[in-house]
């Protein structure tokens, strides 16, 4: 509605009011490096066209709305808006409005996003890395009867929920002692998340589907029945923030860091709520640090982005862990480890737990600029380097308990098959690869990466994805 009104604010003319003469175009101004200094308002509208090897292929429209004002901030834009609806091919979709308004209140960085994903398909890995099994008992039966499916891919639906939610948050910044890089910032958040089991009827290729790994973990008492549907999740949040970047969304030189410190409360008000083993709230400390390093002038850039969050007190319920509590988001997806945003090839939600830490290496090389249909472009390359850990575990000792009950009912001699529990000692998860950069005015980014995961149980083949903006 904001971004409706500002349009019709700038574009739209009362009838009554006479024509005003035309005036000459208006020259274009370029700054010391050959920029064309964008000034005033500057839409974006794309046909949404993706790829994302977790979630099929995306389509839809989206909108990048930007004012530079009188482009004497250029590349920073006075504020920005975006909106997009689009749908993924694997059965999941987005509905999405966020604005970024960084000089509208003088002194103050305004953040605004409203979320709506749904997804029939979500990946449910377990919990805790490498302590989670790989056991699937559809692959396991199809290589039983046929040996030669062994190098073949099965489709299963073990792995899979069915997967909704609605987020909001907002936030806000301020500078603190008078420092313009140091900033104070708070914010709220609120989460409303619906999960079940995947609809084997309309998932066809899995009519004749076990029990997923949701539904064992339910059934052991890993996910408590009374939170196991999701729930309403709310958020206050307060931190720091150190940034002294030369720009938002390709920067070149500088250092982002943000402490943040999250309270989180259930609000469910139907009568689970009085349970006692529910989940009424949490405290959890949320640490990034984002530093880019300038090699040669602007052509070559070093970044890399360390971070980590962990629960201080209280438990988190089974449905939030994998959320990234950050203030100010650069991607859509918040969610990790694994995917798009964390892990580039390895597994989406691959890397479950209480707490987490994870690093991202990428060599950023900007090979050409241009101009075209006046605007600046930039093509650039940056092969990365992802690395992330589960740093406190997610109960432990409900999964090792659930592995040692079945394993009892099983008859001597019997093969126990690692459903809950794999036994094995939680370890760094990595995945390298490349992506392919095309950069517009430097804010829109339409990006390319392709990364595979370095050990096979993280995931068996390259993984590509086609989306919007650096992963930081």
């Amino acid at each position: 509605m904001l971004a409706l009104l500002l349009a019709v604010s700038c574009f739209a003319q009362d009838e009554q009011t006479p024509k005003k003469p035309k005036k000459a175009k208006k020259e274009k101004i370029y700054n010391e490096k050959g920029e064309i200094i964008k000034q005033g308002w500057n839409f974006g509208p794309l046909p949404v066209v993706g790829y994302d090897a977790d979630l099929g292929f995306q389509y839809g429209l989206c909108c990048d709305i930007f004012n530079f004002g009188d482009g004497l901030r250029y590349p920073r834009y006075n504020y920005k808006f975006n909106v997009e609806a689009s749908r993924y091919t694997k059965g999941s979709g987005v509905f999405r409005f966020y604005s970024d308004l960084p000089y509208v209140v003088k002194d103050t960085k305004l953040f605004f996003d409203l979320t709506y994903f749904y997804a029939n398909k979500y990946e449910f890995f377990g919990f805790n890395g490498y302590q989670s099994s790989t056991y699937d008992p559809v692959v396991e039966q199809a290589h039983l009867i046929n040996p030669d499916t062994l190098d073949k891919k099965i489709k299963s639906g073990y792995h899979f929920i069915d997967r909704n939610q609605l987020r909001f948050v907002g936030s806000m910044q301020r500078p603190l002692f008078g420092e313009p890089n140091l900033n104070w910032s708070a914010g709220l958040g609120y989460f409303y998340t619906t999960a079940r089991p995947i609809d084997t009827v309309k998932m066809h290729n899995y009519v004749d589907q076990p029990a997923t790994l949701y539904e064992n973990y339910v059934n052991a008492g890993i996910i408590k029945k009374e939170e196991a549907k999701g729930g309403h999740t709310g958020q206050l949040r307060i931190g720091m923030v150190y940034d002294s970047r030369d720009q938002n969304s390709d920067p070149t030189r500088g250092i982002y860091a943000e402490g943040t410190l999250v309270g989180a409360f259930n609000i469910d008000s139907d009568t689970d709520y009085a349970i006692k083993d529910r989940t009424k709230y949490n405290l959890s400390f949320t640490f990034l640090w984002r530093h880019y390093i300038p090699l040669y002038k602007e052509k070559l850039t070093l970044s890399y982005r360390l971070g980590a969050q962990n629960r201080i007190v209280g438990e988190t319920p089974w449905y939030m862990i994998n959320n990234l509590n950050t203030m100010f988001f650069q991607k859509m997806y918040t969610e990790g480890l694994g995917g798009s945003v964390t892990m580039r090839g390895v597994n989406r939600n691959g890397v479950l737990g209480e707490g987490f830490a994870f690093a991202n290496v990428e060599l950023r090389w900007r090979i050409v600029n241009f101009k075209l249909i006046n605007q600046n472009w930039t093509v650039g390359l940056n092969p990365f380097f992802d690395a992330g850990i589960v740093t406190q575990q997610y109960r432990e000792k409900e999964m090792i308990k659930a592995q040692e009950e079945y394993e009892a009912t099983l008859p001597e001699g019997q093969k126990a098959e690692k459903i809950y529990y794999s036994g094995d000692k939680e370890g760094v998860h990595m995945s390298a690869g490349c992506g392919f950069k095309l950069i517009m005015n430097r804010n829109l980014i339409v990006s390319v990466d392709v990364g595979r995961a370095l050990d096979n149980r993280d995931g068996q083949k390259f993984k590509t994805f086609v989306g919007f903006n650096y992963i930081f």
